[in-house]
């Protein structure tokens, strides 16, 4: 199974100019805390609720600053063409939950989290990522 088969490819994307109060009203309506972060279809960094709460407010940032100032650049990222198991243990071993998903010409298309990968994979694998994740360092 591939990387494609099932990762979220209506993905909510965040710009480098969007202010974080408006990208943490998205995130909040969505009920989900992740959004890759592209100047047209070029990721150029992700953005976590965590990241906003923690970089962001905790510094002081003004609910206009741009979010661009508060991203992870150069994210890991999947491919749409990975092996799907491949990709878990990756996941697993680097304590990620989500990963944008790049095409062969690294433009962004789609987002592949745990959740996705939980409810179509063998529970065994989703189950050792999970571990592997959620451990203490």
């Amino acid at each position: 199974m591939k990387v494609r088969d099932v990762m979220s490819k209506d993905v909510q994307v965040a710009r480098p100019g969007d202010p974080i109060q408006e990208v943490a009203a998205r995130m909040a309506a969505g009920d989900f805390g992740f959004m890759p972060v592209a100047d047209g279809d070029t990721l150029i960094g992700t953005i976590t609720d965590r990241d906003i709460t923690v970089r962001a407010v905790a510094a002081g940032a003004a609910p206009s600053a741009a979010v661009v100032e508060y991203i992870t650049r150069e994210p890991h990222t999947a491919h749409e063409d990975d092996d799907l198991k491949t990709v878990l243990d990756a996941m697993g071993s680097r304590q990620i939950r989500r990963l944008p998903v790049l095409d062969k010409n690294e433009r962004l298309v789609g987002v592949v989290s745990l959740g996705d990968m939980s409810t179509r994979v063998k529970e065994k694998y989703a189950g050792e990522a999970l571990e592997d994740i959620s451990r203490t360092a």
